[in-house]
């Protein structure tokens, strides 16, 4: 399935079904993310219930620390 994160288009896995899986597929489920799903802003009690459609368009923004 492609889909589009951060602008760019990229191919996942069809085990990639909800956001979730996607934040585990790239190591990110335990980090601080804000995910923006077809424009919509996700609450991250959402994140397992939201499905992942061949065209999405997703935005993930991590925070990273330092000085």
């Amino acid at each position: 399935m492609k889909i589009e994160i951060n602008g760019e288009q990229v191919e996942i896995p069809s085990n990639c079904t909800t956001i979730t899986d996607l934040l585990v597929h790239f190591g990110l489920e335990t980090k601080i993310v804000i995910i923006e799903w077809n424009k919509q802003i996700l609450e991250k009690s959402n994140h397992d219930k939201t499905g992942i459609s061949d065209g999405d368009r997703i935005e993930i923004v991590h925070f990273v620390g330092g000085g």
